[in-house]
């Protein structure tokens, strides 16, 4: 069995290198270029619903913001109707699209106005077509006294998290609560295939819990200050070692914020990524270096996408 194992994982990382396109594309630039930062993004398995994080040059505000299609159509962005009064980030929708969790620093009670420690909320529906309900805090044992990230939940309820918790193993670790009797357990650091001594943050987990999309700064075989990295979950539980998705998605900069989309086999990403050309020209002019300062790969925070078979 470990042979076969071992055979599987490495079919199933050649594919991943080898029908990787090198074809990175932004996303919805002539919305998303209006804001200084865009930090992640996330579509409802109807692909008629999109959330992403806006913030501020140096980060001193963060607000959820929500575009809906409608024949074909998408409508100009606004701000998301739970979010806009405290820092609000990571949205992420469940794969049945009848919930959306989020992360925000709100306080337990709307009667109080003093921003509290990050925690993990979520809205929830009936149907797609139901209104969302109220904010809800997740509550014990996922939240605790430190900062929660980056909620993903998989199909059936597992939910995975980057935590400050003290039982991580190093900076920052993925945990993961399991979904069992209608109630979520002991969050429990992922093993070291997948976190270590130092930072491991904004873990995807595919819907049949098959692999694991996260970020992880600066690693020996790191491409850039962080990068992008995937394992692998075997009939038996285990994780495979987390591997690199390489350089033809990770850049030399800062790439982070994964979301797979399975149905169209599209990887969302974060990247700080730039292209700015610096060399100097006595003949430049205004209007170019001002293109240039505006460009999409400005090294500003921006949602990228690339097709990839995971």
């Amino acid at each position: 069995m470990k042979k076969i194992t071992t055979l599987l994982f490495i079919v199933i990382t050649y594919c991943v290198t080898s029908q990787t396109t090198t074809a990175i594309s932004p996303v919805f630039p002539e919305i998303l270029s209006q804001f200084p930062s865009v930090r992640d993004y996330t579509i409802s398995s109807t692909h008629d619903e999109i959330y992403f994080t806006v913030q501020g040059y140096a980060g001193e505000l963060s607000t959820i913001i929500k575009i809906t299609k409608k024949d074909s159509n998408w409508s100009s962005p606004e701000i998301a109707p739970f979010s806009g009064q405290f820092d609000d980030l990571e949205a992420m929708f469940s794969p049945d699209g009848l919930k959306l969790f989020f992360v925000s620093n709100r306080p337990l009670e709307n009667t109080d106005t003093k921003a509290k420690d990050y925690d993990i909320w979520y809205i929830k529906r009936s149907d797609i077509t139901a209104k969302w309900s109220a904010p809800i805090n997740i509550g014990n044992p996922i939240n605790t006294k430190g900062d929660e990230f980056y909620p993903s939940v998989a199909t059936n309820g597992n939910l995975y998290f980057t935590s400050t918790a003290t039982a991580s193993k190093g900076k920052d670790d993925i945990f993961v609560s399991t979904w069992q009797n209608n109630t979520y357990t002991n969050p429990v650091s992922l093993s070291e295939a997948i976190n270590s001594e130092g930072y491991e943050y904004n873990s995807y987990i595919a819907p049949d819990e098959s692999f694991l999309l996260f970020g992880a700064y600066k690693r020996k075989d790191g491409i850039g200050s962080g990068d992008l990295y995937i394992s692998y979950r075997s009939t038996e539980g285990t994780w495979s070692k987390a591997k690199n998705l390489s350089a033809k998605i990770n850049s030399d900069k800062m790439d982070y914020c994964p979301f797979y989309d399975s149905k169209t086999q599209i990887l969302y990403f974060t990247s700080k990524r730039n292209e700015i050309i610096t060399k100097r020209s006595k003949s430049l002019e205004l209007k170019h270096l001002l293109k240039m300062m505006h460009s999409y790969q400005n090294g500003l925070s921006r949602i990228y996408k690339t097709h990839i078979k995971l």
